[in-house]
């Protein structure tokens, strides 16, 4: 498993959603989303997964937390549930069909779930468990180490702790019926600062 292994889809839609998210997000941020990315394929790969769809999963991971940049920051919904709606938005102009524009949304809603049955949601499940890595440290022995080296060094978690710790804990209190209060309830920002990736990519 190397990095060389994953490239992005050539698609008009992965395009556009890289070139959005590198335009709207900060550094950290870009970063986490091309980390989870890339943590769900090496978990796909481990689980012998060849039949994900690909530009999928890379769009719903580029725009996962696009609910936490201002300009998105519903007032009402759930992070997640903002980005969805921004994703599906931008996958219509990139000529997504409706069912299509839904499965994205649905993607990044589902990431933000406690867990994600595979059997529901394939790529639902991989960004679920891809982000609960790069955020909580979950299942990070499962990937070879090697990887994870090459990964956080091609892509460095610089201040996502504190940057992403910030953002959920602000969305939390204003949204306290959201996944954003679960997660701090359940120790994120412990987590975060916990994470073993944050010493493996010092």
């Amino acid at each position: 498993m190397r990095l060389a292994d994953f490239t992005p889809p050539d698609t008009q839609a992965a395009r556009a959603a890289y070139e959005f998210a590198a335009e709207r997000q900060t550094p950290a941020l870009l970063n986490h989303c091309i980390r989870s990315w890339l943590w769900a394929l090496g978990f796909a790969e481990l689980d012998g997964g060849d039949d994900i769809d690909h530009e999928l999963l890379y769009v719903a991971a580029l725009l996962h937390d696009l609910g936490l940049v201002e300009e998105f920051d519903n007032v009402t919904l759930s992070y997640e549930d903002a980005g969805g709606h921004v994703a599906a938005a931008l996958t219509a102009g990139a000529g997504w069909p409706a069912e299509r524009r839904t499965r994205v949304h649905e993607v990044i809603v589902r990431h933000n779930w406690p867990t994600v049955d595979p059997a529901l949601d394939a790529e639902g499940h991989l960004l679920e468990i891809a982000t609960g890595l790069d955020i909580s440290g979950v299942r990070a022995d499962l990937l070879p180490l090697a990887f994870r080296e090459e990964v956080l060094a091609a892509f460095p978690r610089l201040s996502i702790a504190a940057e992403f710790g910030a953002c959920v804990t602000d969305q939390a209190a204003r949204k306290p019926t959201t996944q954003a209060a679960r997660i701090v309830a359940n120790g994120v920002v412990r987590k975060l600062a916990e994470n073993p990736l944050e010493a493996l990519g010092a």
